[in-house]
């Protein structure tokens, strides 16, 4: 397979560079954003509280956002999610304004910074959903894989990239001028997807009645064993092994590395992703793939508990890019499996449930950090998290034989049939 075959469309190029500067802003303020509540209150479960509020929304719209996303033309609906996270930076740019605390109190603007993390919240409920379905338009379906997996890797290099300048800028210029940057890449953004022409709406029941919806979109996840093996084994894993969540505190409490040093251990895991990513377009993973899924996260497990007892910055280091590297091998299975398995018509709904199942679990997986924390002390939290990942691959493995032979090399040769 050639693995540029994505990259010789023209928009799925500039596909790939809103999504880049898109992720790159909303990894980098994500940071910013933890950096300055935790200095705020130096209070781990303040950490939590951050993923709790976004995640409320996220997981509470979700399922109505798909319906919304199948029912609606993709670029247009794209363009109205960024203007959103962009006017929600532009807020936390002028909450982070030098003088503020001065007129305001701290717990003033710390809940101003919930209220507007809770609004953005209802925007990437739509965004993820937009994205997935919108790839599926601008490529054939014989490359999907492939463009699944460019797709995977430039998120990867924005998260590396995002996380790392972040420590930097707040260093360099503060966490107020940091906020003006992130905002300047979301505008970059929206110019780069007016390159895109609008594109049709494939769902054939146009005006279909909301439950009646939601309910067809749920019961084709739930009775696929490959999406909805996959999607429960990555929840479970990064619910669990959220230890990226408490990176504050190793940085600023455990390590003393500061925010040069937050930055390097924050990009630390989106290098190794990225690097697997990349690795992954000359060397596919559909052969095998439910073995390879459960391997890498029994792997991430392990990572996560040699970070959470490692004193040494180094280590440190090492064990979050390994966590990445498989991780990132669970990413490209994950998003192949969805797009060779997902019907045009219901992308937006099965996105929508993924970003439930998944994506949420990432910010749930941050209260979960925050709150195991505050009760038990942050090294504990991350070995627990990171044994309870061993457990879940280990008995995902046991009591699902069905998934752990999943291999999606007939879906692929069945796509480029069809094209």
């Amino acid at each position: 397979m050639d693995p540029y075959a994505a990259l010789r469309y023209k928009e799925f190029n500039i596909f790939l560079l809103v999504r880049f500067a898109m992720v790159f802003a909303w990894s980098m303020q994500f940071i910013v954003i933890e950096w300055q509540v935790y200095s705020l209150t130096k209070d781990p479960l303040s950490l939590g509280i951050i993923g709790l509020m976004e995640v409320i929304p996220a997981v509470s719209m979700a399922l109505f956002a798909g319906h919304i996303v199948d029912q609606r033309e993709k670029r247009n609906l794209l363009v109205t999610c960024i203007a959103g996270f962009s006017v929600i930076s532009l807020g936390l740019f002028l909450l982070s304004w030098p003088g503020l605390e001065d007129s305001w109190s701290s717990k003033t603007i710390l809940y101003s910074i919930y209220a507007l993390v809770f609004l953005g919240g209802f925007v990437r409920s739509f965004l993820g959903p937009t994205i997935f379905s919108l790839i599926a338009l601008i490529v054939p379906k014989k490359i999907y894989p492939n463009a699944a997996t460019w797709s995977s890797s430039t998120w990867q290099l924005a998260s590396v990239l995002g996380p790392a300048l972040a420590g930097f800028s707040i260093s360099w210029i503060g966490v107020h001028w940091s906020m003006c940057l992130i905002f300047g890449f979301s505008l970059m953004a929206l110019l780069f997807l007016f390159q895109i022409p609008k594109k049709p709406i494939l769902n054939p029941k146009i005006g279909e009645p909301v439950f009646q919806s939601l309910k067809d979109g749920l019961k084709f996840v739930f009775g696929s064993k490959a999406i909805f093996g996959a999607l429960t084994l990555d929840m479970i894993a990064v619910l669990f092994g959220g230890a990226v969540a408490l990176l504050p505190v190793y940085a600023q409490d455990i390590l003393h590395v500061g925010s040069e040093g937050f930055g390097i251990l924050r990009a630390a895991p989106a290098v190794g992703a990225s690097i697997t990513m990349l690795g992954s377009t000359r060397f596919p993973l559909h052969k095998n793939a439910g073995k390879k899924l459960l391997l890498a996260v029994f792997a991430f497990g392990v990572c996560i508990i040699v970070f959470g007892l490692s004193e040494l910055f180094w280590l440190s280091v090492v064990a979050l890019f390994l966590s990445g590297a498989v991780d990132g091998v669970s990413m490209i299975i994950r998003q192949t499996i969805l797009q060779l398995k997902t019907p045009d018509n219901m992308r937006g709904r099965v996105a929508s449930v993924n970003s439930m199942f998944v994506g949420s679990s990432n910010e749930l997986g941050a209260f979960e950090s925050g709150l195991a924390a505050k009760l038990l002390g942050t090294v504990t939290a991350v070995v627990f998290g990171g044994c309870m990942t061993l457990l879940t691959a280990g008995a995902t493995a046991v009591i699902s034989p069905t998934f752990r032979k999943l291999d999606l090399q007939k879906d692929i040769d069945e796509h480029e049939k069809e094209d």
